[in-house]
């Protein structure tokens, strides 16, 4: 990653920052930006330990508007330096959200005034992780669904675990939790911290236990190449302490390296005969077989059977992401017969192949899946979820990566494994270069030249009517975005039910 002092504006980048106060001197905290998912689910994990919470967002909607006002945290719209003075004087601590500019207004302000200041995870393990014990899932697919995992079959074990995750649990509304257990549970990003601080979010959560579910190339924009990408896992691997634990995706040759570059235990997890290098899994999945709803295997550790697991999910990936969850479980003190009822009762995250609709015939599926490598394994998984259905695919590329010109070529081989393709044009953003942004109409050419039906659209709506056209009884629509789609979702269901 880029070093601060290799900016531009460096000098609004590199400042004394005050250092951050023991936690029990702080009682007033100021989150800029705090209607992101992840600034959100931290304002929230502060009211409940009894910090006096406020904050700003130039757009505060639901569902986390109507979160943070049920959990009576204020939310000041827009943008204002004297948002800082608050009734009672300036904050003790300003959480500064990792979508601020150093000339954000507030962020500026609390900069040149000198106000103590933190990035979101700093905050997180500053005031929360340091009697903790850590669980920190990182990896370029699967980490929100593997720590939603995580947590709940912690609380079916009654670990009672700490946690926040970049995502809903279906079936409990909330993404942060104190918990009253030795664990705590974190989704380890490794997108950048804040303006002030380059480092991958996952490095600063001091993990325990860690899990790292796959490697490859993403966050192209931030990220020069893969030997860059891959040196923010190798910090990461080294993390955890001797007497730690650090959960590897035994099928992933990148993953499996990371072996070498930690001091902790290392248990490899995989499916019993996907084995490579003639290296054993501690952790694997026996007799892995989809089935209608989900998927079933048998759990074993160290070569011994210990549990049979019915996965309410589909996907081979949900299947290595439970043995991940298992291995964390158990080694934190769950018993086999814990870990595989906890499993067995997870409903998913939503926006993970949630069911948005059932109506008129079609399955309308929504899914944050954005990298081509997930978009392809999720087709894939809705495949043996609901098999018989014709998928057809519905796709926005709206993150920082996915809209780049060379994504094309993997995101038409990934779309081709559909039935049928719907795409919309990605947004053209204030700090994109027209010459780099993917061409929505030659990413629909490659996929028709594998010979399935696709079109491109230059907007949702535009969309919207003639997928309708196309939609008939059986069908499934697989909505792929990880923003807001434009409320396609929604459309499309209260569409079809009428």
């Amino acid at each position: 990653m880029r070093r601060l002092e290799d900016f531009s504006d460096a000098d609004l980048r590199v400042f004394d920052r005050p250092p951050l106060p023991l936690p029990d001197a702080i009682r007033t905290v100021y989150l800029i930006g705090i209607c992101g998912k992840g600034m959100g689910a931290l304002a929230e994990l502060l009211a409940e330990a009894g910090y006096d919470v406020r904050g700003s967002d130039e757009a505060a909607y639901p569902p986390m508007s109507t979160r943070l006002a049920a959990a009576g945290i204020p939310v000041l719209e827009g943008y204002d330096p004297a948002h800082l003075d608050g009734p009672a004087g300036p904050p003790d601590l300003v959480v500064v959200g990792n979508a601020c500019t150093p000339t954000h207004p507030e962020a500026a302000a609390a900069r040149e005034r000198g106000l103590t200041q933190a990035s979101l995870p700093e905050a997180l393990a500053h005031l929360f992780l340091s009697q903790r014990q850590p669980a920190v899932v990182a990896g370029t697919h699967g980490k929100t669904t593997t720590t939603g995992m995580l947590v709940h079959v912690l609380r079916h074990a009654r670990l009672d675990p700490g946690f926040l995750v970049g995502g809903v649990m279906v079936g409990d509304e909330r993404t942060a939790g104190l918990g009253d257990g030795p664990v705590f549970a974190v989704e380890g990003d490794e997108y950048d911290a804040a303006y002030f601080d380059k480092r991958p979010k996952m490095i600063l959560y001091r993990p325990h236990r860690a899990i790292v579910t796959s490697l490859e190339f993403d966050h192209a924009d931030i990220y020069a190449d893969w030997a860059e990408y891959k040196r923010a896992f190798h910090a990461f691997a080294a993390l955890p302490p001797p007497d730690g634990l650090l959960l590897l995706n035994g099928e992933d040759a990148e993953v499996r390296k990371l072996a070498k570059r930690t001091w902790a235990r290392v248990r490899l997890y995989g499916e019993e005969g996907a084995e490579a290098d003639g290296v054993a899994f501690d952790v694997a999945a026996r007799d892995l077989t989809p089935v209608e709803g989900g998927q079933t295997f048998t759990l074993v550790v160290k070569g011994e059977a210990v549990a049979d697991v019915r996965l309410p999910m589909g996907g081979r990936y949900n299947a290595l992401n439970a043995l991940a969850v298992a291995g964390v479980a158990l080694d934190a003190g769950a018993t086999p017969k814990q870990v595989a009822d906890g499993l067995g009762t997870f409903r998913g995250m939503k926006r993970r192949q949630e069911v948005a609709a059932d109506t008129g015939g079609v399955l309308v599926v929504d899914d944050f899946a954005h990298h081509p490598t997930a978009v392809e394994a999720t087709i894939r998984g809705v495949r043996e979820r609901w098999p018989g259905r014709r998928v057809v695919a519905v796709f926005e590329p709206r993150s920082n990566s996915s809209r780049r010109a060379a994504f094309e070529a993997p995101y038409a081989r990934a779309l081709a494994t559909a039935d049928a393709l719907f795409l919309s044009t990605p947004p053209l953003r204030h700090n994109d270069d027209p010459k780099d942004f993917l061409d929505a109409g030659t990413v629909a050419e490659a996929v028709r030249q594998s010979g399935t039906p696709a079109s491109a659209f230059a907007s949702a709506d535009e969309l919207l009517p003639r997928l309708l056209d196309e939609l008939g009884e059986g069908d499934l629509a697989l909505v792929m975005s990880n923003g807001s789609f434009d409320g396609l979702v929604a459309k499309l269901a209260d569409t079809l039910e009428g």
